[in-house]
């Protein structure tokens, strides 16, 4: 990843998937405790204060003896807790699907979890060291011991909640329903309306027609999927020179080198824009949830397939991917807009960038599980009650086409590959059941907008 002048947002997302960010904090953490506790030692050697008697005592031999053991015990912990992260990856990887380990990685219990264990180490270590011969006799710091030993019980306690978190979060239940929450978050996060001033100038339909005569191009200097876009930044730039930006790409999308990005107008501002672009989109061998609904809706529905796939043969955990899948578009419904204008301070046009469609977004929910699904009447019947409870709720009545779309898709599938009259019965009566309410549905809002 070449570009890194990123918004905070995005800094935050790459280091909540590491291993390394908490473990380095506590680290530190770790070493101003040290230093702290040396400081008071040292002036209780001094003689300068005198400690309270619960303080653990003694020579400096037993000192290093309690030290040493506290500290080969912990990093013995240390592994264990590594083998125990390795061990959950690999479920998650196997069962499902390599793009699932992002999700374990980010979980902040077994990030604080390892990064106590590594800091309790290091300080006992450090205190390990600072025994040693003074000017008064050896130098034995007992309060910082007393620390050791209380953060070695505090560690105890860590690891009977580690014990307890990895095994709900190897639960698929608990992981499904960390993947919908985080969908939910990024579609709050990308239904929100973009800040800028009240609207003037051009209108973006006006713009993007005067583009295709005129208009300058932007190309990709690398291969990867899109990862992430700095629009403010990209907004600050067009402003500077009087340009809108067309963005033909977004989020999640796999961009091939020399293909063209993003076009510009007036072309010569393209030059200045193609610079600013560099530094203001993050491209990588994998996609992430930063600005790309599609990619967790696509998480479950990876779920839900592997879930119906005979190798795992898992119809629960499929039904409960189409209930989370159906929340989410559910939640697109009610507040999705396909094209984003961003607009300046004076309310000017500047950046122009598309979103996933709704009709998309269902059609990526719902698709791959409804051809996983062929002879399951069980799933099949989960997912016409899931595209029912989306059309209850979606506000305009063009949103039923393609819930309606994919409810005949189901019906011909079910005809097709269900040999059992009575199941095949049961999915077509709730087929009829939400036919009736498009039909119900569609005469209230068109009767309304009559009215």
């Amino acid at each position: 990843m070449k570009h890194i002048d990123l918004r905070p947002a995005w800094r935050r997302e790459a280091l909540r998937t590491s291993l390394w960010w908490i473990p380095t904090l506590e680290v530190i953490a770790a070493g101003l405790l040290f230093w702290a506790g040396n400081a008071v030692d040292r002036a209780a050697y001094r003689g300068d204060i005198t400690l309270p008697t619960w303080v653990i005592s003694g020579t400096a031999d037993a000192s290093r003896q309690i030290l040493t053991a506290l500290a080969a015990a912990l990093i013995t912990v240390v592994g264990v807790v590594f083998s125990v992260i390795l061990v959950a990856l690999t479920l998650a990887s196997n069962q499902l699907g390599p793009r699932m380990l992002r999700n374990f990685m980010r979980d902040r219990g077994t990030q604080w979890t390892l990064g106590t264990f590594v800091a309790t180490f290091t300080f006992a270590i450090l205190v390990l060291i600072s025994i040693g011969p003074g000017s008064r006799g050896d130098f034995v710091p007992h309060a910082s011991i007393s620390m050791a030993l209380a953060l070695a019980l505090l560690d105890v306690l860590v690891l009977i909640y580690f014990i307890h978190h990895i095994a709900i979060q190897i639960q698929l239940p608990y992981v499904i329903a960390s993947i919908a929450a985080d969908v939910s978050q990024a579609i709050a996060d990308e239904a929100a309306p973009p800040p800028g001033g009240p609207q003037a100038g051009p209108t973006p339909q006006e713009i993007l027609r005067a583009m295709v005569d005129e208009r300058g191009a932007v190309t990709a200097s690398e291969s990867g999927y899109l990862q992430h876009v700095t629009h403010d930044r990209l907004v600050r730039i067009a402003a500077e020179n009087d340009a809108v930006i067309h963005l033909l790409y977004r989020p999640g999308h796999f961009v091939v080198a020399g293909r063209i990005l993003a076009t510009v107008t007036p072309p010569r501002a393209a030059p200045k824009v193609a610079e600013a672009l560099r530094r203001a989109h993050l491209s990588g061998p994998y996609r992430s949830m930063s600005q790309d609904i599609s990619f967790g809706i696509d998480q479950l529905a990876e779920i839900a397939t592997r879930a119906l796939s005979a190798a795992i043969n898992d119809t629960f955990t499929a039904l409960t991917c189409v209930d989370w899948i159906g929340d989410c578009l559910r939640q697109v419904a009610l507040g999705w807009h396909p094209q984003v204008v961003h607009r300046d301070k004076d309310g000017y046009v500047r950046l122009i960038r598309t979103q996933a469609t709704y009709d998309r977004l269902v059609q990526r929910g719902f698709e791959k599980v409804r051809q996983s699904s062929l002879g399951m009447p069980s799933v099949m019947i989960r997912e016409l009650q899931a595209l029912a409870e989306i059309m209850t709720q979606a506000p305009r009545p063009e949103q039923y086409a393609v819930l309606r779309q994919q409810a005949d898709m189901i019906r011909r599938a079910a005809e097709h590959s269900i040999p059992e009259p009575d199941d095949l019965a049961d999915v077509l009566s709730r087929y009829d059941t939400l036919v009736a309410l498009h039909e119900r549905l569609l005469h209230e809002k068109l009767g309304r907008r009559e009215e």
